[in-house]
């Protein structure tokens, strides 16, 4: 089977796996959790649960209050968080450790290929996990990469997206018939636009896909091999540089996300789902919509260091978080979304609001999942970005 064939099978499954995300099929899947959701995720089951610590490298957006304080009051287990806001701060700092001083860390999905090649994880003892908990389609879409040597390294957290997002009452009247990544390089947002590096290029490949301008196999074409990549990547970065008057700020994390729209002038970017939706939760006039060429979309979850000493108050926190309502509680807070059995059901309702006018029309049949990244693409991919930064 060819890395083509991989990677377009790989798409294909997320995507399938991305139409089961509707609160409507959320919705039917807490019809039959109520056993589940009457245990609640308080339920201590074993002695050891009562006492010690627990060590997280995790994202600095995914644990909203009152996450953590409800497992330690509950459980007796001390948290320490050591939170980052980009997969490349995580590697760094499991690089230098080889996992040691963590537990668990919080791996995003398509970084399956580099945690492989890093060897800092241990396998899971899925005996230990409440795995029947999960939807079927988050839970594939971790096995479904994260199996090697016949053993599992990551469990699901938490579902999101990169879309576009911006002040509705500086740029109102766009709608999802006519948004999309194009829609950040139009004249009248130029010095007010805000994103990552290798995200905007991204976007802009999507874009110059859908318009016929650069045919790439919606951007797959750029995983095939390094030659393909540069070809593609080429006049992606040139068109970028040449715009780069556009950019407001780059962003690299939640925070500076909220405070591009709300302190620092930006009025439209390709962002995260959670930082804008929860600013719109909190009445700010800020939206969040998944573009004509497709949302990008992500899975975050959790996995073993080779490094962690308490094993048994890390199962302990995976199975309280794998629970209906502090599911729900990552999602409210986060913005982002569960990937839980009946979390629908304990969600509040302006979250359930926000994410029908995300992903109006058709927008859940076009998601575009990032593939798994093997480390050349990466490696490439950062160098690319560094260049339109620094140009």
């Amino acid at each position: 089977m060819t890395k083509q064939t991989d990677l377009r099978n790989s798409t294909n499954l997320t995507l399938l796996a991305a139409r089961g995300f509707t609160r409507r099929t959320l919705l039917k899947g807490a019809l039959g959790a109520g056993a589940v959701a009457a245990s609640g995720p308080w339920l201590v089951r074993d002695a050891f649960s009562s006492s010690g610590e627990l060590s997280l490298l995790n994202w600095d957006d995914e644990l909203p209050n009152p996450v953590i304080p409800n497992f330690e009051k509950k459980t007796g287990i001390k948290v320490k968080t050591t939170p980052f806001s980009q997969n490349e701060e995580q590697i760094n700092k499991l690089q230098a450790t080889a996992g040691e001083g963590f537990d668990l860390c919080e791996p995003t999905r398509d970084r399956a290929p580099q945690f492989k090649e890093l060897d800092v994880l241990a396998p899971f003892d899925t005996n230990k996990l409440h795995l029947d908990n999960l939807l079927p389609s988050m839970l594939e879409a971790s096995t479904s990469v994260w199996t090697w040597d016949g053993k599992l390294y990551h469990v699901p957290h938490c579902w999101g997206s990169e879309a576009i997002s911006w002040r509705t009452d500086l740029a109102p009247g766009l709608t999802y018939d006519k948004l999309s990544y194009g829609t950040l390089w139009a004249p009248e947002f130029k010095g007010k636009m805000q994103g990552r590096p290798h995200s905007l290029l991204l976007g802009i490949g999507l874009w110059m896909d859908a318009n016929g301008k650069l045919p790439s196999n919606r951007m797959l074409d750029a995983f095939k091999d390094e030659e393909t990549m540069k070809k593609i990547y080429d006049v992606i970065l040139a068109y970028a540089i040449e715009n780069k008057a556009q950019v407001k700020q780059f962003w690299d994390s939640s925070d500076n996300t909220k405070s591009g729209f709300m302190e620092n002038g930006c009025t439209i970017g390709q962002t995260w789902d959670g930082p804008p939706l929860s600013l719109k939760k909190q009445g700010k006039p800020v939206t969040y919509m998944a573009p004509q060429e497709g949302a990008i979309t992500w899975v975050d979850g959790w996995a073993i260091t080779k490094g962690a000493k308490n094993i048994d108050q890390a199962y302990e926190w995976l199975n309280y978080i794998h629970s209906p309502e502090v599911s729900a509680q990552v999602a409210d807070g986060s913005g982002y979304n569960p990937v839980v059995k009946g979390a629908d059901a304990f969600l509040s309702e302006a979250a359930k609001k926000n994410f029908s006018e995300a992903y109006p029309g058709d927008a859940l049949s076009k998601l575009w999942s990032r593939p798994p990244e093997p480390s050349w693409y990466a490696e490439l991919r950062t160098q690319y970005a560094e260049k339109f930064k620094a140009a």
